[in-house]
């Protein structure tokens, strides 16, 4: 139930996310969710795409630097105190998040919550155990 997620380190500059986004397109690869983030000299772009493979392939041979990594997403209803409910459940088992960001799905009025954590294998296990859903790789139209 774990999921793969690119992230692409950039120069932060004018063009450079436009850059990704270009080769993408042209390619044929659909973003399903994506971050940044930024310091004053670079930034990360963490991205899920419907077809992970290709997307290292083409940004590869475009001269970015990459780096795969494996993500938890989480679905839970799009509602006051969702988001707290799988934060305990996380912190009553000792389970620290790095990041996370989320983004909400229509029609079906949830929010779907995606975490890297330093063992998502143990977060997995904590969330299944405690009822909370957990989504793979085909709610997002991953391949």
């Amino acid at each position: 139930m774990k999921i793969r997620q690119i992230s692409v380190f950039l120069e932060n500059k004018v063009g450079r996310i436009m850059e990704i986004t270009d080769v993408l397109g042209k390619n044929d690869i659909n973003i399903r969710a994506l971050s940044l983030a930024d310091t004053s000299d670079f930034g990360i772009l963490r991205m899920i795409v419907d077809n992970i493979d290709k997307t290292l392939k083409v940004l590869k041979e475009k001269g970015f630097i990459i780096k795969e990594s494996y993500v938890v997403a989480v679905e839970v209803p799009d509602k006051p105190g969702g988001l707290s409910g799988v934060l305990k459940v996380l912190g009553n088992k000792g389970i620290n998040i790095e990041y996370m960001y989320a983004f909400f799905e229509q029609p079906e009025n949830k929010a779907l919550l995606i975490f890297r954590f330093e063992n998502p294998d143990e977060a997995v296990s904590a969330l299944v155990d405690s009822g909370i859903e957990v989504a793979g790789e085909d709610k997002l139209d991953v391949r």
